[in-house]
């Protein structure tokens, strides 16, 4: 959802970023990058600013179809039309999510050689700088991810969503019989986390919530 609760949409098939309007129009946000079409979009963010920032990996198309010389993290600023690639070197980038301050940002690289998050710190500019592994995601790959009020990433993983603090230290998991591929909070009193795992939705009752009361 955007900052004025309209859905944002990532659509592989039609390799496309887009936002439905309160009249379920629909409004292509981002469709391609220097004039060559995105590979398919996988999953987005919006920042307070109105930025919008997602990943754009391969898993929507086929080799021969793909324009794009990278699978790369964009941004898109408010009111243009033409991503700008922040990050260029991930194999796979996937799931990705701020910090409560949105001072930090997450990215799940998806790959069978990496599989981790990454965490940047966001410049002034809407740049990244100080690039690290966050943590290393077993078993499976790290999917769609949320960062809770207090600072916890909460990261879906072939187990189920794996929680670690702010320092990198798993402190719990969310177990699952399917594999997880992305949360989000909610419930009326933000104590609520949902999961998606191929082929349920869970819901999980948080002992304390999850999303800022601001």
């Amino acid at each position: 959802m955007d900052r004025d609760g309209r859905l944002i949409s990532c659509e592989h098939g039609s390799r496309r970023v887009t936002r439905t309007e309160a009249d379920g129009a629909r409004t292509v946000l981002a469709e391609t990058y220097a004039g060559k079409r995105l590979n398919s979009p996988n999953d987005a963010v919006v920042k307070g600013d109105g930025s919008l920032w997602f990943t754009d990996p391969p898993y929507g198309i086929s080799p021969e179809q793909k324009e794009q010389e990278g699978h790369y993290v964009y941004r898109l600023d408010l009111g243009t039309t033409e991503p700008v690639p922040v990050v260029t070197d991930f194999a796979m980038p996937n799931g990705l999510c701020f910090s409560p301050d949105e001072a930090l940002l997450y990215v799940a690289d998806s790959s069978d050689e990496r599989h981790h998050v990454r965490r940047f710190r966001v410049t002034a500019a809407n740049t990244l700088e100080d690039d690290s592994v966050f943590a290393a995601i077993e078993p499976h790959l790290p999917d769609g991810m949320r960062v809770d009020a207090g600072g916890r990433l909460f990261c879906t993983a072939g187990d189920g969503v794996q929680v670690f603090r702010p320092d990198g230290e798993l402190v719990g998991k969310f177990l699952t019989p399917q594999t997880a591929a992305n949360c989000c909070f909610g419930g009326a009193d933000g104590t609520e986390l949902f999961i998606t795992a191929t082929a349920s939705v869970w819901r999980v009752r948080l002992r304390q919530a999850a999303l800022s009361s601001s």
